[in-house]
């Protein structure tokens, strides 16, 4: 056939070009661990992330190499989820909240040739690093005493060569992974390709899904060793917004002085962040100005519809539900109002935002008990299972837990749901009892 399109690859590289060529004046803001504000733009950042690249190629790493990284929010990090795919190595973030033994199997089993680690967790390192072969670190904000055997972050950029473009990959190859320990046996890892970043990415920018969009300031407060941040921070660079991170002070008063002071306007965490900052503003009425805020969204674990409710009549604050798995990228389902609930009353308004949500376009989903199939009733409860373009199709290394997934591209999540019907309201999921999302 001829007048075929061209089959453009899907790759991170291109969303990196973008934000290059098209928000170099867009600025990313980053709370210090001392607490103080830095401030660069995109074109400082795209600077600073082709150095990084050039100096881990220089440090002998290649393409398909796993680089971890154990590190809180901040513009150094942003750096390396960007220059360790260009450079054509898999992005591996560490949830630095679990036990050192269980981070040193997750090193051994990805075999990580190197980490970029922050200064304040060289303590948490050192309990690991007996336990791996790992010949390269890499000590973000280290300065002139980082450890004997380890490279300080910024001496290494200073000493890179800058030099052209790296050859894109294909998009089928990893780009990130990730750990979900689930609840029970082996942590398991989650490999992202490319095209599957990309595609989510896409997803996210959607007003169905979270709507991000060059006009945004974003602050992820959900940390960028989870679930890469539920995808926010690729996203955030593909359209150009605004980025703002809380590096390791994600304590109600610092978030809130943060969306404050920058103006923030959209922003995603766990409950127990969202409990603590409704405290914080009750206790303190009418002294922060968050009315750039347009959307807070929330997952983890299923949130009350008080808190919902709360946030918006008391300070004018919209929460929406989201949910996923580390195995999904992590985004799955979203629970923005659709057009159909248009001049719906309050009550069934807030009610169809404490539930799940719907599925993002592209993504799935059925649920399945002993009896087959169920329906979309509101009320049978079965096993949900999802599939789509960015979610695992197997774990890596992993063959013992094929029957997660099924071979026509379901994945069996554990999460136990029910179905409402698709009749002259829209459908949404209600999570009943579920295993924790990774």
């Amino acid at each position: 056939m001829t007048g075929l399109m061209m089959d453009y690859p899907l790759t991170l590289s291109t969303i990196f070009r973008r934000a290059e060529t098209l928000s170099r004046r867009r600025q990313i803001v980053t709370r210090l661990p001392d607490t103080s504000i830095h401030r660069y733009t995109y074109g400082d950042f795209a600077e600073r992330t082709r150095r990084l690249a050039a100096a881990l190629q220089a440090l002998g790493l290649r393409p398909g190499d796993r680089i971890a990284t154990l590190a809180w929010n901040h513009y150094q990090h942003l750096e390396a989820y960007f220059g360790i795919p260009l450079l054509g190595g898999v992005l591996h973030t560490l949830n630095l909240r679990l036990h050192p033994d269980e981070l040193a199997y997750i090193v051994n089993h990805a075999e990580d040739r190197a980490i970029l680690v922050d200064r304040s967790l060289l303590p948490l390192w050192d309990q690991i690093r007996p336990q791996v072969d790992v010949p390269i670190a890499i000590v973000f904000g280290g300065g002139a005493d980082v450890p004997a055997g380890c490279v300080d972050y910024e001496t290494l950029l200073a000493s890179a060569k800058t030099g052209g473009d790296f050859p894109d990959p294909d998009e089928r190859a990893a780009l990130a992974m990730c750990y979900t320990t689930g609840t029970t046996g082996k942590p398991k890892g989650v490999v992202y390709s490319h095209r599957s970043i990309v595609l989510h990415s896409l997803g996210l920018a959607l007003d169905h899904c979270m709507g991000i969009c060059e006009r945004d300031v974003m602050l992820p407060v959900v940390p960028m060793f989870h679930a890469n941040a539920w995808g926010m921070p690729f996203t955030a660079a593909m359209v150009g917004a605004a980025m703002v991170m809380p590096g390791p002070h994600l304590d109600p008063a610092n978030l809130v002085d943060l969306f404050h002071r920058e103006r923030v306007t959209v922003t995603g965490g766990v409950p127990t962040i969202w409990m603590g900052v409704l405290q914080y503003l009750d206790a303190n009425p009418g002294k922060f100005d968050l009315s750039a805020m347009r959307a807070m969204f929330v997952g983890g674990s299923a949130v009350p519809q008080a808190l919902i409710e709360a946030f918006e009549r008391r300070h004018g604050l919209r929460i929406y539900q989201a949910w996923g798995m580390t195995e999904m990228a992590p985004l799955g389902t979203v629970a923005r109002p659709p057009a159909a609930l248009a001049g719906a009353s309050e009550r069934d308004t807030y009610g169809y935002r404490a539930k799940q949500g719907r599925p993002a376009p592209f993504v799935e989903i059925r649920a399945r008990n002993e009896d087959g199939l169920v329906a979309w009733d509101g009320q049978t409860m079965g096993e949900l299972e999802v599939r789509g373009p960015w979610i695992a199709s197997a774990y890596y290394n992993r063959p013992d837990s094929a029957d997660r997934f099924t071979d026509d591209g379901w994945f069996k999540t554990g999460d136990i749901v029910t179905m409402s019907p698709v009749r002259n309201q829209p459908s949404s999921v209600q999570r009943s009892t579920a295993t924790s999302p990774g």
